[in-house]
């Protein structure tokens, strides 16, 4: 990942639950949608063989990591399968110790004050406030108080009618996932709603 480029677009997909056989299509549609990152959750099934076939197929149009990332092993095998950045719901030491040390854009996640500086403290490229619907855009904007020079990527809850206030209360960067990765419309293969979907997300960025 280079996040000099991420930070132009800073939003990200998470990609959780992907059947093999849609993942082509999938990749074709957030492409051609304008999104430029996305993570694949490493507790969906064929996560590392997902990776792979996603990296191939954006081939180089798309910038693919891996969430859900909890332990060195999880961290080892995305990384084999071409992930080039790291997320996680938490804080895991030797995983951010590890991605650090070989130059890994890693987001950990956090909530409270004190598990967000632990995070960044870490060396978070980004620290996922997760789950960010608990408490709201207004949370971090009393937490960019104390934390000003703390980068914050909101996950959980966030939508096109909310991105903005989001960004305008401080966080560097936001995430979607079940909201435009639905069961039902990959289930059903609707990607032009997918599509649209991401259109929404990637528009009200433009405009915050």
């Amino acid at each position: 990942m280079d996040v000099a480029k991420f930070k132009q677009q800073p939003i990200m997909g998470i990609m959780r639950d992907v059947g093999m056989d849609i993942i082509d299509p999938l990749v074709e549609t957030v492409i051609a949608a304008g999104l430029k990152t996305i993570e694949i959750t490493m507790n969906t099934k064929n996560a590392e063989q997902l990776i792979r076939r996603a990296v191939k197929k954006s081939d180089g149009r798309l910038t693919i990591g891996a969430g859900t990332v909890l332990d060195l092993d999880t961290l080892h095998a995305a990384l084999q399968a071409g992930a080039t950045f790291i997320v996680m719901p938490t804080l895991v030491p030797e995983v951010v110790q590890y991605c650090v040390s070989n130059k890994i854009p890693v987001f950990p996640g956090a909530l409270t004050p004190q598990e967000i500086f632990n995070a960044w403290r870490s060396g978070a490229t980004m620290v996922k406030v997760f789950p960010a619907k608990i408490f709201g855009p207004e949370y971090f904007k009393e937490l960019k108080g104390p934390f000003k020079n703390i980068e914050l990527l909101a996950c959980g809850g966030v939508s096109p009618a909310n991105l903005k206030v989001y960004i305008a209360n401080g966080a560097s960067a936001v995430s979607f996932g079940s909201s435009v990765f639905r069961s039902d419309w990959l289930d059903n293969r609707e990607f032009p709603s997918i599509s649209r979907r991401i259109s929404q997300y990637l528009a009200a960025l433009i405009n915050e």
